[in-house]
């Protein structure tokens, strides 16, 4: 047996990665390519072995949260662009420098503060066009060419985020970018690449367009929510299985309870079994009396309390022992559990249920 599958692991597919790009690659519109987005550890699959592979693939340009995480990916040997779409405090611009990284420019403050840094950086605008989270406000070309002008920045380009799937108010955005970067342009700004389409308006809007398109959940199989994209979800390939093992099994009776609070309430005989994954690892508590577990192809319910590092499940009528498997997410037999499913059952977006696995979940890429 392989020893990584001892407790909680998941198992990265590089093949269902590779139909995933080539089918995203597929809708672009001409002109756009894809920017993967390798956020929270490549939303919870390993952001190393996916870069890697999407590198191989020929893609060399990529969006992380963080300094950090762009960091992590050039100690990896990572090449191509690598954007920091959040904010990075002035106390980790040095990082950003050391590593080759590009800073968003989150407000007109913030660009004084990379002005006023004794050494020179990448930049990548920012541009609020209504999901008023970060970025120069569209209609404040003047400030930001100001201090623009004072040729201490190197400016990449520049994006916007599409907020919503109502298509009068993305073409609204679309306007309000178009605007802005028209501006800059005729001031004599130069932008390499300019972008603002993601996983859910590169499936559903591609008419958006633009240098880029800032694939995520897309990238790895899913929509954040099931019918996010009907036409298109079937086409694409989850690239993530998540196991773990049975550890223990005993018998409980009629009336008696289980977990924390003894919050679940047995109203028959029946056989519980201990799984040693928890929220800890990733597995929401909300999961607690909602969601189930494939065991031998059969589902068993989860009951009680979801704790840090274990669960239980009611394996009533199915034939188990300790150390088989347990598939949280993915196929056993013919039964299927999908991040779907168990995001579905816990009311959160599959993107947050991904994020979650923690570092003690081991990622085996197949």
């Amino acid at each position: 047996m392989d020893e990584r599958k001892n407790r909680v692991w998941a198992e990265i597919s590089l093949a269902a990665l590779r139909h995933n790009v080539n089918y995203l690659g597929s809708l672009l519109p001409e002109g756009c390519r894809l920017m993967p987005a390798l956020k929270a550890n490549a939303y919870g699959h390993g952001a190393v072995p996916i870069v890697r592979e999407l590198s191989r693939l020929g893609i060399s340009e990529f969006c992380v949260a963080t300094a950090q995480e762009g960091a992590e990916l050039r100690r990896a040997c990572v090449n191509g662009d690598i954007l920091v779409l959040g904010y990075t405090h002035e106390s980790g611009l040095e990082t950003v420098n050391e590593y080759d990284l590009t800073q968003c420019v989150a407000d007109e403050e913030y660009l004084k503060i990379l002005l006023s840094q004794p050494l020179p950086l990448r930049v990548e605008l920012g541009v609020d066009t209504g999901m008023h989270r970060l970025g120069i406000d569209w209609r404040d070309t003047a400030a930001a060419l100001t201090l623009l002008r004072q040729d201490k920045l190197v400016v990449e380009g520049a994006f916007t985020h599409i907020c919503t799937d109502d298509e009068g108010f993305s073409t609204q955005q679309k306007r309000r970018f178009e605007s802005f970067t028209s501006s800059v342009t005729l001031a004599g700004l130069k932008l390499r690449r300019r972008h603002l389409m993601s996983s859910q308006s590169l499936l559903n809007m591609p008419w958006l367009g633009g240098d880029l398109a800032r694939v995520g959940i897309a990238l790895y199989g899913l929509m954040s929510r099931r019918g996010d994209a009907p036409i298109h979800e079937a086409m694409l390939r989850p690239v993530l299985t998540l196991k773990t093992r049975i550890a223990s099994m005993r018998h409980i009776s009629a009336g008696e309870g289980a977990g924390y609070g003894l919050s679940y309430q047995a109203e028959h005989d029946g056989l519980l079994a201990t799984l040693p994954i928890g929220y800890g690892d990733g597995l929401p508590s909300c999961a607690s009396g909602k969601a189930s577990i494939l065991i031998n192809g059969h589902p068993a319910p989860i009951v009680g309390r979801v704790c840090m590092d274990q669960c239980l499940i009611d394996v009533t009528g199915i034939h188990c022992k300790s150390g088989d498997e347990a598939v949280i997410i993915g196929k056993s037999g013919g039964a299927d559990i999908s991040a779907y499913d168990l995001s579905e059952s816990c009311g959160i977006i599959t993107n947050e249920l991904l994020s979650r696995l923690g570092p003690r979940v081991e990622r085996i890429v197949m």
